[in-house]
């Protein structure tokens, strides 16, 4: 299917006939998220993407009928006609089309922005460097304790906005929002803003430390009186933000008590507190709050525990993308020897805590992917650093290097799109490694 290819035809409610009301930039979830949204509301639609027809089959399959297809590469004339322009996470906010239609004229908008504006439920975002979809998870988990009706959404499962009609003022809906959504909504108003941590991490897209701090405040800045803001108290770069709010502030850190978290790690008691915390602003009691954490049983590929054979146990962390994640998942098991997997795609990261962290908490790393030549010149200390072609290979050195009591954590602190699809390839793959080896 070809440029302005056309899906099929609907007898829409549009003002006028064959006027392009909105653009759609990016055929992923979001993409059609919108494509449904905007065509059920009677707009004609048209959405463009940079990708071929035949790498967006799943996603064209998905449209609504009616809606024009510009696949394969755009350029400015698909503004031509448009009332508004939505753009899909992964299109850079100063991108040279949503520059052009501003200059135009023309709104640029968003899945999540449009949200909001629709949104009558009492809105909780989270947003944050590392933590994010785990304490979304919990903490709807917690809100649902509660007997609150809860949705949860945003840059975890599925998209928030095929279920807005639904949403009355009685719902809590819990967001996890990234510093891409964050950019892309005019004025985020949410009655609850946490900001769970942050260090240096998507400066590709960014360009700067501060820029990527100013898109996390934007979760807490234009909050009301009666709206909260929940900071950690422990990362410097948070407990500056808390100025930039009018709404209550609200700490968390871990000199206040410890909720029932199963999950290891110092990170993951913080996500129970920020958790916690929100379960508290809405009225829920300790006993309540506590029980949701107590059976809480993770996300996936986040310290997720794959199984344990002869007292050795198997943990994937495909999501630790950045060396900060991959710092907090090397500190988790203090005692236990710990042999680490870790190397992938990017660079430009300080890599120094992260080294001396693998120098002082892990017995033998074995480094896999495009960064692995790298980091064994910054590990040239450590007396057990090796590298594997590949994943399968890390995880057979790993088998024959661990022993009763150890940790083998596959926490790679890099991107996956050198050796895999995405992060959850990276993590299906090592747990399918991992069962193969013991669990068949």
């Amino acid at each position: 299917m070809g440029r302005g290819a056309r899906l099929g035809a609907r007898r829409g409610r549009s003002r006028e006939a064959g006027r392009v009301r909105a653009l759609v930039v990016g055929a992923a979830r979001s993409g059609v998220a919108l494509a449904l949204h905007l065509t059920a509301e009677g707009e004609k639609v048209r959405v463009a993407d940079r990708k071929p027809a035949a790498d967006l089959q799943a996603t064209i399959a998905q449209m609504p009928p009616g809606v024009e297809l510009e696949l394969g590469g755009y350029d400015v004339a698909v503004l031509d006609g448009v009332d508004i322009v939505y753009a899909s996470p992964g299109v850079p906010w100063d991108s040279e089309l949503l520059n052009e239609a501003r200059a135009r004229g023309i709104p640029v908008s968003s899945e999540i922005d449009l949200f909001l504006k629709l949104c009558q439920g009492t809105v909780v975002g989270i947003t944050g460097t590392n933590g994010k979809t785990t304490t979304t998870a919990l903490t709807g988990e917690v809100l649902a304790a509660g007997r609150r009706p809860v949705i949860v959404g945003g840059n975890i499962g599925d998209t928030v906005l095929d279920r807005v009609h639904e949403i009355t003022p009685q719902h809590w809906v819990v967001l996890e929002l990234s510093s891409f959504q964050l950019e892309s909504v005019e004025k985020p108003r949410l009655h609850v803003g946490v900001i769970l941590n942050i260090t240096p991490d998507h400066l590709d897209r960014h360009r700067t430390l501060e820029r990527y701090v100013d898109l996390k405040a934007r979760s807490i800045e234009f909050a009301a009186p009666e709206d909260f803001a929940v900071l950690n108290g422990r990362d410097e770069l948070v407990r500056g933000l808390a100025s930039r709010t009018r709404g209550q502030v609200v700490w968390f850190d871990q000199h206040q008590p410890m909720p029932p978290m199963p999950l290891p790690g110092r990170h993951n008691m913080e996500n129970a507190l920020a958790a916690a915390a929100v379960g508290r602003i809405a009225g829920l009691a300790d006993e309540a709050i506590n029980h949701a954490i107590r059976s809480f049983k993770g996300v996936e590929h986040r310290l997720e525990l794959v199984g344990e054979w002869a007292g050795v146990r198997w943990f994937n962390d495909s999501k630790a993308t950045n060396p900060e994640a991959g710092r907090v998942a090397i500190n988790a098991f203090p005692g236990s020897p710990v042999i680490l997997i870790a190397g992938g795609y990017g660079g430009g990261f300080d890599l120094r805590e992260w080294v001396a962290d693998v120098l002082a908490n892990t017995e033998a790393v074995i480094l896999i992917g495009a960064s692995a030549d790298q980091l064994a010149q910054e590990l040239r200390a450590h007396p057990k650093a090796m590298r594997a072609a590949t994943l399968d290979e890390a995880v057979s050195i790993a088998a024959d290097l661990a022993r009763q009591g150890s940790v083998v954590l596959l926490s790679p602190a890099y991107k996956s799109f050198d050796m895999f699809r995405d992060f959850e390839d990276r993590g299906n793959q090592f747990k399918e490694l991992v069962r193969q080896r013991f669990a068949a």
